[in-house]
């Protein structure tokens, strides 16, 4: 059994902990303009790699923004998320960059990724324009949480 000693934390010098970010406006809006969209995508960026984390890739749709990130170890998936979403929301207001009163649903989803995956995801991400021609929001996200949901199933 672990017992926890009373020292400092361990510091971790080397990672590779990878996060693929899903928010969603609230009630799946389509609130987020095209002439807005590419304002947002830097604005989140800029959150991100402030926050000891990078950005790899981002693209905003009407109703979700899909994001790849690296981060420290010392921020977790949580913790990032709400920053993104409570600045990011903000500025989308302040600049009027919505088509209407915007904010995030109260969650979103964030699968890890290894990383001999994060080019495919990246390709994944800045093909979402195409990608939404043939399959709809609603159908990819169910998709996700079907393979995810199983795959944390097999895990247990």
């Amino acid at each position: 059994m672990y017992q926890h000693n009373e020292r400092a934390a361990m510091k971790i010098d080397y990672n590779n902990l990878y996060t693929h970010f899903i928010f969603v406006t609230f009630n799946r809006e389509p609130l987020i303009r095209e002439a807005g969209r590419n304002r947002i995508e830097k604005y989140i960026t800029g959150i991100v790699n402030n926050n000891d984390s990078k950005l790899y890739a981002i693209y905003a749709n009407p109703e979700h923004v899909h994001f790849i990130l690296s981060r420290s170890p010392r921020l977790s998936e949580e913790y990032l998320a709400t920053i993104v979403a409570e600045s990011s929301e903000r500025f989308i207001n302040e600049n009027k960059l919505s088509a209407g009163k915007f904010s995030w649903q109260e969650s979103a989803a964030a699968f890890s990724v290894s990383k001999a995956e994060v080019n495919k995801v990246c390709k994944y991400i800045l093909n979402q324009p195409r990608h939404h021609h043939k399959v709809t929001f609603n159908e990819e996200y169910e998709s996700f949480m079907k393979f995810y949901q199983m795959t944390i199933k097999q895990a247990k």
